[in-house]
């Protein structure tokens, strides 16, 4: 049978590529950024995927995010995931899970063993719990900051939560997380200034106060990098997992 990995095969190496079939990763926020993350650790070749979001796909989704198409309008954003997953990578195994991550809940997301975990989850809240359990169970993590607003996909970096700066949900994470006596945290993050949105007739969920405008090229840019953090971590050969 051909290799669907082969390109990748010859840039890492057979070694590599073992370490990404072995590997679980779970993507919480299934959004415009974690919708590309999690189609990028899947075509690279990791071996199994957690996908975590409440949500179900509107018509405002289809703009930016990778599991938004008119035939899954109406879907739960997890089920579109694995669904269009399977079909570009059959033999990884996928777990959907239609929930959103909550301190309270937070046992639930902890059933299976995870050798890393995206966050690209919205909501502060549930962010810094999220990355507070990570922390202390030593589970490495990767967080997404603020991408709305924002048109410079150039500005996007990968870096230490210490050294963010121009980014006004950077600033509230970093804050509270300091408050928890977590200093150093890695992130994907844009010091470019938010753009002043037009309006618009798009109701808050529930837990937000506005709805940011979005591009494409922004947050799919993010999920990107987020996703070659992860492949770099899980293909170090002195990273232990």
């Amino acid at each position: 049978m051909e290799d669907q990995f082969i390109r990748t095969r010859m840039l890492l190496g057979d070694a590599a590529m073992e370490r990404l079939q072995q590997s679980h990763v779970a993507v919480f926020g299934l959004g415009g950024v974690g919708s590309w993350c999690a189609e990028a650790l899947c075509r690279s070749g990791v071996g199994e995927l957690t996908l975590i979001d409440l949500d179900d796909l509107s018509m405002s989704n289809i703009n930016r995010q990778a599991f938004a198409l008119h035939s899954t309008v109406g879907m739960k954003k997890a089920e579109a995931a694995a669904l269009r997953l399977a079909d570009i990578s059959p033999t990884c195994q996928l777990h959907p899970m239609a929930a959103r991550y909550e301190a309270q809940t937070r046992e639930a997301f902890f059933q299976h063993s995870y050798d890393c975990i995206v966050d690209a989850i919205d909501l502060v809240s549930c962010k810094l719990d999220l990355i507070e359990t990570a922390h202390a169970r030593n589970i490495p993590i990767i967080s997404a900051m603020g991408t709305g607003n924002k048109l410079d996909a150039q500005q996007l970096r990968i870096a230490d939560l210490s050294k963010t700066e121009g980014c006004p949900l950077a600033r509230v994470v970093r804050k509270e997380l300091k408050a928890r006596g977590i200093l150093h945290h890695p992130v994907v993050f844009s010091p470019e200034l938010p753009s002043r949105a037009h309006d618009g007739t798009e109701t808050p969920p529930p837990g937000r106060r506005s709805i940011p405008a979005s591009s494409m090229w922004v947050p799919a840019s993010a999920g990107l990098l987020l996703a070659q953090w992860v492949i770099s971590y899980l293909t170090d050969e002195n990273t232990a997992h």
